[in-house]
């Protein structure tokens, strides 16, 4: 386990100070966790800048350039909503209030839900047309999904211990939620490993946790592999959450030598303490047929192409494979549309490291894909054999495949397609679903169906089911049903404000046209093009003003965003 370059005693002196003040952040009141996120929102605000800079910059981009919106909604605007959303939560437990509001919960279709979507009245303002559902799993009633949310703040066991993060190595705010998640809804202080990939992030995460860290409830370390194995294997360590692939959790759980796949089979791990992940997997995006104009098609394809090149496709998230009817006239149409946004799209790198050699495989597999850019921005437009890699492996960059289905109705092909992506493409972890409302409303027992027989934790209706991750109320995680030994995209969910229990998924509804468009197709909603979209004029500049917003809500602000966000 030791190597030359491993500094064991640092880092059972980091453990050991965490162990020494597990306690007092267990016993900690609700006011004064209240009051840490509180004036966690300034120094986010403070160094906003500077932290989205540090993300553009790694990526080989400046920070005024059209790609730093990513870094700027993945990174503090995400951990502003983030850190409001429990905010939010907790001043309602601290006032006596149920956390959930009245009416959030109901029945439908013989299960539970919880409406987590908007919450506030700037939700509703800021993402107008946005909405989400939480499903709840099968026999779990009305009233026990009321009384088990924030549990541990309503009764529930406080155990002090000590949990290990492996932060990820992509998105900035993915490390910080994480913390968050297991120092908020279980209790229990962090030590957080950086990914060697965006190790630069730490000093300013060590300044925003600045007070936790002054409390012995925080600690941040660097490495690799083996401070990774060696911190997960540690006395010290009472439970593991890492943001990976599954081939790092089975490294970490079964080991990595030739007895690895023996002690699968047995099921005799060598970490045998609570562990939850975030794992990734093959991500669908359904694109149902329907009566759309041609405006239609320009902006769903701009829609899709975010959801590949945001970050690159280095995420766990990213739409991989674009499922379209095969006899649609509208699906030619739309790969047209979305060649031409690949084509348009200004430079840039494929930054994650292996990201070169996969793109490589995918040419060398795919003589007849296109590349918009180079070697990056593939698109391979018709996939017909299922062991096609990009059916079969997550990618991770920037490159996407196309399956045509049959159904010679939206309803005919909806089964199609939920068939498909449950049975042929590996992961649950989120899925998109493009439909257009009047399809919607004239086939609506088959879209719930779908949504219903979809296996993935995360499903997006006509919005980037990534965009979930950025709400806070929203739980973040895989479809549940997967065991250490098949891990597929991981157990457990966080971010999840509401502390909701017994989760299948997430449903997250968005407008499927713009204003003042998406009036006439039956979006009642005022919502512009949204400033995360890689074609977005005015996305970075609308999205530093939402998050100076986010973290000190005033009106005054927001003639601001409105006017930067309707230029984009």
């Amino acid at each position: 386990m030791n190597s030359p370059a491993l500094d064991t005693p640092v880092l059972d002196r980091t453990l050991k100070e965490l162990r020494d003040h597990a306690s007092s952040w267990a016993t900690a009141p609700l006011t004064e966790r209240i009051d840490l996120l509180e004036r966690l929102m300034p120094r986010i605000r403070d160094g906003a800048a500077d932290l989205a800079a540090a993300g553009a910059h790694a990526k080989g981009y400046g920070p005024d350039a059209p790609w730093a919106a990513e870094d700027w909604a993945g990174g503090p605007w995400s951990l502003a909503q983030n850190v409001g959303a429990r905010l939010h939560v907790m001043r309602r437990l601290a006032a006596g209030r149920e956390p959930l509001p009245e009416g959030a919960v109901h029945q439908r279709g013989g299960r539970t839900w919880v409406d987590v979507f908007p919450v506030t009245g700037w939700d509703r303002l800021l993402l107008g047309g946005y909405s989400a559902r939480v499903r709840m799993q099968a026999g779990i009633t009305a009233e026990q999904a009321r009384s088990r949310a924030a549990g541990p703040y309503r009764g529930g066991a406080r155990r002090p211990g000590v949990a290990l993060v492996l932060g990820a190595g992509n998105v900035a705010a993915l490390t910080a939620t994480d913390i968050l998640h297991k120092l908020y809804a279980e209790g229990q202080v962090v030590v957080a490993k950086m990914n060697p990939v965006n190790a630069y992030l730490r000093p300013h995460f060590e300044r925003i946790f600045a007070e936790y860290i002054q409390r012995g409830w925080v600690r941040f370390v660097d490495g690799g592999t083996a401070e990774g194995a060696y911190l997960t294997a540690h006395d010290g360590v009472d439970s593991i959450h890492v943001t990976g692939s599954d081939r790092t959790h089975d490294a970490i759980v079964w080991g990595t030598d030739d007895r690895a796949e023996r002690r699968r089979r047995e099921d005799t791990p060598l970490i045998d303490k609570p562990f939850t992940s975030e794992l990734g997997g093959v991500s669908p995006c359904i694109v149902v047929p329907g009566p759309w104009s041609r405006a239609d098609f320009r902006f769903q394809a701009e829609h899709i192409v975010t959801s590949k090149m945001n970050n690159s496709g280095h995420n766990c998230i990213a739409s991989q494979v674009l499922v379209l009817p095969r006899s649609w006239p509208g699906t030619d149409l739309l790969l047209e549309e979305i060649r031409r946004v690949l084509r348009a799209l200004p430079a840039r790198r494929d930054y994650y490291p292996g990201a070169h050699q996969r793109l490589q495989a995918v040419l060398a597999e795919h003589p007849q894909a296109e590349c918009h850019a180079d070697d990056s921005r593939i698109l391979v437009p018709d996939i017909t054999d299922r062991d096609d890699m990009l059916l079969t492996g997550e990618v991770f960059a920037s490159a996407l495949g196309v399956v045509r289905l049959p159904g010679e109705t939206p309803a005919h092909f909806l089964q199609h397609a939920v068939d498909f992506a449950n049975a042929t493409l590996p992961g649950t972890l989120g899925a998109t679903l493009i439909v257009h409302p009047r399809t919607e409303r004239t086939h609506p027992d088959a879209l719930e169906g779908a949504l219903a027989e979809l296996r993935y934790g995360t499903i997006g209706v006509n919005t980037w089911s990534g965009v979930n991750f950025l709400l806070g109320y929203t739980p973040w995680g895989a479809h549940p049903g997967h065991t250490r030994q098949a891990i597929g995209s991981g157990i457990g969910f966080v971010n999840n404000a509401f502390m909701l229990e017994d989760i299948e998924k997430t449903v997250l509804r968005a407008p499927f046209a713009p204003a003042p468009r998406g009036l006439f197709t039956g979006c009642l909603s005022l919502s512009p093009k949204p400033p995360y979209f890689v074609t977005n004029r005015t996305g970075r500049t609308t999205l530093a003003r939402v998050t100076r917003f986010t973290t000190a809500p005033n009106p005054a602000l927001l003639s601001a965003v409105f006017a930067s966000a309707l230029r984009g």
